[in-house]
């Protein structure tokens, strides 16, 4: 029950990402040919009045197919064909399963951050530990970690905790006005992990707004792990554990089931935001491919030939099922252990 919930979990972003197209394609007027969650062989389809709705065997994925995208010769005239459209009509198109993505997420952190959350202000300091040590107060409010800003409770915890016993300076907001303390987190046994010796100031009942602002934090967050995940890939310091496909996903996700709703729910917002980033990665067949081939006709006022269009998505699509199929196979004989 838990992988069903997991599977059902993720083809409800696949969902979210492909109905923003399809909406797009639909308000500019495009012809949307399919509309497909899942990705592999056919369970089953709906044949509607131009679009076929289909549901396919592999819960990986999914796409909508638009009139024109790949370049085919019979639809080069065609008013309804993507490739007819004017860059903007097309950006809009290309860019709403991404966008999509980050408003849902969006949507679910708000969701969460309503039933209360931690902000990283200090409440109360646990006696004896480093933060009494150094001075830190009850109210004092830590804005950056080694100059680097922190706006969430799970942001500052991640920051102490990769600090690995070293050293980190903070600046805290105190009585309006700046102040830096240096300070060498210890590991606790009980919890496997690197602690200073503070509690979070508790917001029980926030406003919407409050929930809003804090699932923006979120957002926030969550890119900046990415963020540094990439900057550790290009160093060459990524690991095979830090990297996960289909079945990763769909394990984490029954494990997030596991704990909880809530937890689950935190789990489909952070993939919510995995999804978008991935999609606008700048790789031919993904969003960000378009994206970037509509910015660079933009910018040249130069229209890319039908038969480049088509070559450019055929050459990535091969690509990213090469990659789906390296993932994998990392997944059955190399699984991340939790």
């Amino acid at each position: 029950m838990y992988i069903i919930g997991a599977i059902l979990a993720f083809s409800i972003l696949v969902l979210i990402h492909e109905l923003g197209h399809f909406t797009l394609a639909k308000i500019n007027g495009v012809k949307v040919e399919q509309f497909s969650i899942g990705m592999g062989p056919k369970l089953f389809g709906i044949k509607g009045k131009e679009t076929e709705y289909l549901i396919k065997a592999l819960p990986i994925g999914g796409y909508v197919k638009m009139l024109g995208e790949l370049g085919e010769e019979e639809a080069v005239h065609d008013k309804r064909a993507l490739t007819s459209k004017t860059p903007l009509q097309r950006l809009s198109i290309i860019s709403a399963g991404p966008i999509m993505n980050f408003i849902f997420a969006l949507f679910i952190f708000a969701v969460i951050a309503s039933k209360g959350f931690a902000i990283p202000k200090i409440s109360e300091l646990m006696p004896g530990k480093a933060a009494e040590q150094v001075g830190l107060k009850a109210g004092d409010e830590i804005v950056k970690v080694n100059n680097e800003k922190v706006t969430t409770w799970l942001d500052l915890s991640v920051k102490i905790n990769m600090s690995n016993g070293n050293p980190i300076n903070l600046t805290v907001l105190r009585d309006g006005k700046k102040e830096n303390f240096k300070i060498t987190p210890v590991m606790d046994q009980t919890e496997k992990r690197y602690l200073i010796g503070i509690k979070p100031v508790e917001i029980k009942n926030p406003t919407v707004m409050q929930s809003i602002d804090n699932g923006f934090s979120q957002i926030k967050f969550n890119i900046v792990q990415v963020q540094q995940f990439f900057k550790s890939l290009f160093r060459g310091k990524a690991k095979a554990q830090d990297v996960g496909g289909p079945i990763t996903i769909i394990k984490v996700s029954g494990e997030a089931a596991k704990a909880g709703f809530w937890s689950l729910l935190n789990f489909v917002g952070f993939l919510s935001i995995q999804l978008a980033i991935f999609n606008v990665l700048p790789i031919p067949a993904l969003d960000g491919g378009w994206i970037l081939m509509i910015l660079v006709e933009l910018i040249t006022r130069k229209k890319l030939s039908n038969d480049k269009v088509g070559l450019i998505n055929t050459i990535g699509f091969v690509f990213l099922m090469a990659l789906m199929l390296l993932v994998t196979l990392k997944d059955i004989f190399f699984p991340i252990k939790f």
